[in-house]
């Protein structure tokens, strides 16, 4: 006979973890451990047995249980067990169940009593469990015999300590009838862990052994020594109906039959017994399923109001519909273009916080990148001023010339000119590979059609790429025609008058004084490493100088570094580092900052490097030239012109650099809305237009529309995903409304169990009085063996020569049993309270062996001394 409670838990779990399961995931019930504490042969391995249902554990007298017995009860469709250290075994027979538990305990422990904190696991798979843990623990004991240490009673106390304390155990306090409850260490450990008293059950044991006349009424009814949860009573087999093979079905029975026939019980029967305890746990294992399911209903409420709006497009899905197909296909070809433009153009909704894209980078290469491209190929000085004065020598030929030569100007601007279609060219490329990457992230929508998204990719990219070439030729000819004609009238342009004037002031251009142009953290990478290597500033860049402080507050300033002389280089990335370096040195060889010649400043993208480098532009602070001087610059610096010829260069040179400015101001300005124009502006036109007609030429629309396979799957998945959420929550439901949760019982007055130990009452032997209570005749029975007894008065007989059923005693509780004692004595009224017992509560005498009808025993000093 299995445990009928558990039994019926069993399908409402199960129909649970079916549901979770059929959703990918695990019901994290987490059902509570039931641990059992008690003293030695106090019933509690008969205890727990009679729970799961079956027999399978060791029992005897003396110490059985010498390791913690750790049984998982695992719901499976056969029945079988399985031990940790044996797993390729599989038990079907639970008398080998028994015997494998003797010799694995007596393997580890020896065969001479000895214990050991070590547990047996064992796993018992049956289709009449619930995944419950149960903890058959070693009993209390306080004397050692045979192998066991001197200290094996603190070594019991904190074996089942460490079982004991989990929040989610449940705890049997076992102790039996015929010993005192308040001497009960199995209540007084859990009264440790669980002072209030939520997680205890009392379970009284053997109250069939009692003695005739005494009973545990008082105890099972919670009034003598209050529990919280109460005591229930049980009957286990004994040692002999073990050994006689009495099954657990005729154990319950009989255990049933004495409820129900001993005065003292029968009104509580019903309260009383193993199903009444297997009942009592599980409405806790019920409660705790209860206490879980809110979360686990939210949890699930939430999920399926994240698949609400993806799900209602499939309910009625038909994928081979022609309609539906049309639709989708003009739905998304049109939210493509949408976020193309979103991206493009800038949108408030679902902004990337990330990093940038789209035309956020586009606005980057225009404004940052491009003008530094245009920077780094300005001419170098010397170069330049060997350039003019070979034109000029070359344009006057044989006869020394008089006057500045215009031919000499044109021809230098026009060379200049020209190094501009190499950054321009540029700026074109990196802007296609922006939107070609901006499209690649608009498709990814698309990607439930794969052929759909190849397809639009494929067109918009090759639109892109036609584009390019127009654009290309456009800005080609922009530079053509800055070269065509130098206009020398321009509003900006210096002129002859002016341009002895300008060489003073080549040197000092900067821009408005401390205006700041840049403040951002910067990671000085060449510090020395006594130092502590590289380390993170906060800098701040002026018009005329470069400082940084310990933190953005700016309080504490660690250095300002003037501008004047500076250049920048590029500095290859560390072999260990992550971060984009650049270096700023001084041109005329001295320190910047203490002993470096250089500083090294690290970002942690490319992007923040070129973006401070454009800074630095602002600031007047160039990059460095890549080409070396060779010979004949070497020879130049030798070469002394004359006077009149070097006034021509210089003016040449204030002119050209006057006249490049002009044509570098228009480059910037018309790069950006040339490739506007015909990039972008014509990309997003096409694709809003045209893009649509082009996919209906290049493929028909039931190819375009064709799902992928994980798409099908994904859709599949959704649809089983939102129905199982639905029928999880139903399933709740029904678990909400077909289970009653049990309220917890209000606190009661425990502090008997804290003050047993200087309260306690103490067992006392007295003699019989010879006048009873009225009402309550004492029950006899045969002589109980013990020292010689002596008679009494012949008189005192007469109320012993008819003995009736007893009536309710005196309130006892579980009754001592001392070894050492004399023989236990019928109980009388207790004519007063002992000291330090509550006023209200009865005393509690030790158990009383009915004597012969004649006789009675008095006190014996002698025994007690």
């Amino acid at each position: 006979m299995g445990n009928r409670g558990m039994e019926e838990l069993i399908p409402l779990v199960n129909k649970l973890q079916d549901a979770f399961s059929s959703i990918g995931q695990s019901c994290h019930l987490d059902l509570p451990q039931i641990a059992v504490v008690g003293g030695q042969s106090a019933g509690k391995s008969s205890v727990l047995e009679n729970f799961v249902g079956r027999d399978f554990l060791p029992r005897g007298s003396g110490i059985v249980t010498r390791r913690p017995l750790i049984l998982q009860l695992i719901f499976s469709k056969t029945e079988y067990a399985e031990f940790l250290h044996c797993k390729s075994k599989k038990f079907t027979d639970f008398d080998e169940v028994r015997q494998e538990i003797e010799a694995e305990t007596d393997r580890v422990t020896g065969t001479n009593k000895g214990i050991s904190p070590v547990p047996i696991n064992l796993r018992v798979y049956s289709p009449h469990v619930l995944n419950l843990t149960l903890i058959d623990l070693p009993g209390i004991t306080k004397v050692p015999v045979g192998d066991q240490p001197a200290d094996i009673e603190y070594q019991i106390k904190d074996m089942i300590l460490q079982f004991i304390s989990r929040e989610s155990s449940l705890i049997l306090a076992v102790t039996p009838a015929n010993m005192d409850l308040a001497n009960s260490d199995a209540l007084k450990l859990a009264k440790e862990v669980d002072p209030q008293g939520l997680r205890t059950i009392g379970v009284i044991t053997k109250l069939d052994l009692m003695d005739e006349g005494t009973d545990a009424r008082d105890v099972l009814e919670n009034k003598l020594l209050p529990l919280r949860r109460g005591y229930i009573g049980v009957v286990n087999r004994s040692q002999k109906d073990i050994e006689g093979k009495k099954d657990i079905r005729a154990a319950l029975a009989a255990e049933r039959k004495f409820f129900l026939s001993h005065p003292a019980y029968r009104h509580m029967a019903d309260r009383m017994g193993t199903p009444h305890l297997q009942k009592t746990l599980n409405q806790q294992l019920t409660n705790h399923i209860r206490e879980s399911l809110p979360a686990l209903r939210s949890k699930l409420q939430s999920q399926l109001l994240s698949l609400e709006k993806e799900v209602e497009e499939y309910k009625n899905f038909r994928p081979d519909d022609p309609t539906r197909k049309t639709k989708a296909l003009l739905q998304m070809v049109q939210q493509f273009g949408v976020d193309f433009e979103k991206r493009i153009e800038g949108s408030g909704d679902q902004v990337d916080t990330l990093e940038l894209s789209g035309g956020a980078r586009i606005n980057r290469i225009f404004h940052e990148r491009f003008p530094f491209e245009l920077v780094k190929m300005e001419f170098d000085e010397k170069d330049l001023r060997r350039e003019i004065s070979y034109a000029i020598k070359n344009i006057h030929g044989v006869r020394t010339g008089l006057f500045t030569p215009d031919l000499a100007f044109e021809a230098i601007v026009k060379k200049q000119v020209v190094k501009l279609k190499e950054p321009c060219l540029k700026c074109v490329d990196l802007v296609i590979q922006e939107l070609i990457n901006t499209v690649r992230q608009c498709t990814s929508k698309l990607s439930s059609y794969p052929r759909l998204r190849e397809e639009t990719e494929r067109i918009v990219t090759t639109y892109i790429r036609e584009r390019e070439g127009r654009t290309k030729d456009q800005i080609l000819l922009l530079i053509d025609i800055e070269q065509s004609y130098i206009n020398t009238n321009h509003e900006d342009f210096i002129g002859f008058a002016n341009a002895q004037q300008r060489s003073t002031q080549l040197n000092k251009k900067r821009a408005i004084p401390n205006q700041v142009i840049r403040r951002g953290w910067l990671t000085i990478n060449n510090i020395s490493l006594m130092k502590g290597g590289s380390k993170e500033y906060w800098f701040v860049l002026t018009a005329e100088s470069l400082s940084w402080y310990k933190d953005e507050e700016e309080k504490e300033k660690k250095y300002m570094l003037p501008l004047d002389n500076l250049k920048i280089r590029d500095v290859e990335k560390g072999f260990m580092s992550n971060k984009h370096v650049f270096a700023i040195f001084n041109t005329e060889q001295r320190n910047v900052y203490k002993d470096l010649r250089q500083i090294e400043l690290a970002c942690d993208s490319q992007e923040d490097v070129d973006s401070w480098k454009a800074s630095f532009l602002r600031a007047g602070v160039y990059p460095e030239k890549d080409q070396a001087e060779n010979e004949d610059g070497v020879q130049e610096n030798t070469f002394s012109m004359d006077p009149q010829l070097e006034r021509q260069v210089e003016t040449i040179r204030n002119l050209v650099d006057s006249y490049v400015a002009i044509i570098n101001k228009s480059i910037r300005d018309l790069m950006p809305k040339t490739i506007m124009h015909l990039m972008i502006n014509n990309t997003k036109a096409f694709i809003h237009h045209e893009l649509l007609a082009y996919l209906y030429s290049s493929a028909d629309q039931s190819s375009l529309m064709e799902e992928s396979a994980d798409q099908a799957q994904r859709r599949d998945d959704m649809l089983r995903m939102y129905h199982a959420l639905k029928e999880a929550l139903s399933i709740i439901g029904d678990i909400s409304t077909s289970t009653v949760s049990t309220p917890v019982p209000p606190p009661v007055d425990d502090t008997w169990l804290q003050s047993t130990s200087s309260h306690s009452p103490t067992p006392q032997r007295r003699p019989m009085s010879s006048v009873h209570p009225p009402g309550r005749p004492p029950a006899v029975r045969g002589p109980t063996p013990g020292p010689p007894l002596i008679p009494v008065p012949v008189g005192a007989t007469a109320s012993f020569s008819a003995p009736p059923i007893p009536s309710r005693p005196g309130p006892q509780s579980v009754f001592a049993n001392d070894p050492f004692s004399a023989p236990p004595q019928i109980p009388s009224r207790p004519v007063r309270i002992p000291p330090g017992i509550p006023p209200g509560v009865p005393s509690r005498r030790p158990p009383a062996a009915p004597s012969r009808p004649t006789i009675i025993r008095p006190a014996e000093p002698s025994l007690l001394d």
